[in-house]
């Protein structure tokens, strides 16, 4: 199991509500059914400004490879895009393998089959 890590940070002046709308309308419901494993999103309250970060798990990397080539094809998320990149300053992701203690790996997940365990 693998768990994506993407933070991204918006420009300043671009409206997080506006963001946040667009993408829980329009942007999660074309990934959730293909990427499956959707951990949470999140904002910051200190730190770094306008950043977002959320979480996605894979079975491994070749799952996440597919999955990511298979949203590439879709017509909502493309949609999506269009509206969201344009507000995105920066762009980071990181793929972390949970150690076997973390609680993680015991929780349930929706990959868009079914609510399965993380293995």
């Amino acid at each position: 199991m693998v768990v994506e890590e993407r933070t991204y940070v918006l420009h300043t002046g671009v409206s997080m509500a506006e963001y946040l709308r667009i993408y829980e309308t329009e942007g999660l419901p074309a990934q959730k059914p293909i990427l499956g494993g959707f951990l949470g999103y999140f904002v910051t309250e200190f730190g770094v400004q306008n950043q977002l970060v959320h979480l996605w798990a894979y079975a491994d990397l070749e799952d996440r490879r597919a999955r990511r080539a298979e949203l590439a094809k879709n017509a909502q998320w493309q949609g999506c895009l269009a509206k969201i990149r344009p507000m995105i300053l920066s762009m980071e992701n990181r793929i972390m393998y949970p150690t076997g203690f973390s609680p993680i790996r015991s929780l349930p997940v929706q990959t868009g089959q079914a609510d399965t365990a993380l293995a």
